[in-house]
């Protein structure tokens, strides 16, 4: 049973949401040209490691390109872009559209290496209308196809988060919490750009500040809600594999994310981890889809409860995490994850 194969489970429990985005739960950031070109060596390292590519990497152009360089370090992208390997998935973070080497970005990055990204990331969008100008660049340049990840970091871009999800060219949703607290004038105070444990003392960072977490849970719920991807963003302190561990599992397990910005080579690993279900999860659910199979995907009871088409779909996404976070999987359900024969 291939991936092509008409009673393989992302076929049959999906349904009308078998063209369902999945994406790697690691999307790690770089601007220098120096960790560009490590991020995209240790990429392909751990795509052997794991026989799978667990991480996209984001060549930045936002915030990486020096004021008035910006057509070199576009083109910079480009070179690293088309000499990255085939089962690389590399991305490019653009200027915002109001700025002057938007459209400059788009026509060098996706014109020249269109062929070879996975998407666009498009920082401060703030409304559907912002897309729009992102889709008309792409299509100038060629590039109609990419899809379009967007960065939402002002208070009235959370408010129109659900309007930006529905949009048919989204494919992603970010969560942008550096720009998102300085959009409110000291209203939120400097420790919730931090972790809860690295807050100071007394303060709350930004998984208790009430006005930032409200925004993460609009942001998830509207891409849950339109059938895109939830990236939570960014960890500062990259040095805190505690904190990051901790971050990543909140984010994951509360607020409903399935997908986090990395900044620093020491963060990806720890949020494979979060994301990734344990070993008692993976094997409860093989066990149950593989009951669900012989049974023609009929209900069944397994372990003294009753499973139907909803729990099984539930227990195939696990899977399907699982696999996009390396993990190991039970020989028995590893051909559901095999690419068909040419």
């Amino acid at each position: 049973m291939t991936g092509n194969d008409s009673n393989h489970p992302r076929t049959v429990l999906l349904g009308a949401q078998a063209g369902a985005i999945v994406l790697p739960v690691c999307d790690h950031y770089s601007g220098v040209e120096v960790r560009m070109r490590k991020s995209l060596q240790l990429q392909a390292e751990m795509a052997d490691e794991f026989g799978a590519c667990v991480f996209d990497v984001t060549l930045d152009c936002e915030d990486g390109a020096p004021v008035g360089g910006e057509a070199d370090h576009a083109a910079l992208v480009v070179a690293l872009a088309l000499l990255a390997g085939s089962r690389a998935r590399v991305a490019v973070r653009v200027h915002p559209v109001d700025h002057p080497a938007f459209e400059q970005d788009i026509a060098i990055i996706a014109g020249k290496a269109g062929s070879r990204l996975s998407h666009i990331m498009v920082p401060k969008v703030e409304s559907p209308a912002d897309v729009d100008l992102a889709v008309k660049a792409l299509a100038s340049a060629g590039a109609a196809h990419l899809p379009i990840h967007v960065l939402i970091e002002s208070p009235a871009a959370v408010h129109r988060a659900f309007e930006i999800a529905a949009h048919p060219r989204v494919q992603s949703l970010s969560f942008g919490l550096m720009d998102f607290v300085s959009a409110h004038g000291g209203a939120i105070p400097s420790a919730a750009m931090g972790t809860d444990s690295g807050a100071i003392s007394g303060g709350l960072g930004q998984f208790s500040h009430p006005l930032v977490v409200r925004a993460k849970l609009e942001i998830s719920s509207a891409c849950h809600a339109h059938g895109k991807v939830p990236s939570h963003g960014v960890v500062t302190e990259f040095s805190d594999v505690a904190a990051m561990k901790a971050a990543a599992g909140r984010a994951s397990r509360e607020l409903g994310f399935t997908r986090m910005w990395s900044i620093h080579p020491a963060q990806i690993r720890p949020i494979l981890e979060a994301f990734a279900p344990g070993e008692r999860e993976i094997n409860t659910a093989a066990g149950i889809l593989l009951a669900a199979a012989q049974a023609g995907w009929a209900p069944i009871s397994y372990e003294k409860a009753l499973h139907d088409r909803a729990s099984y779909r539930y227990f195939w996404q696990l899977l399907e995490r699982a696999h996009q976070t390396g993990r190991p999987l039970p020989t028995e359900v590893q051909v559901w994850f095999q690419a068909p024969a040419p």
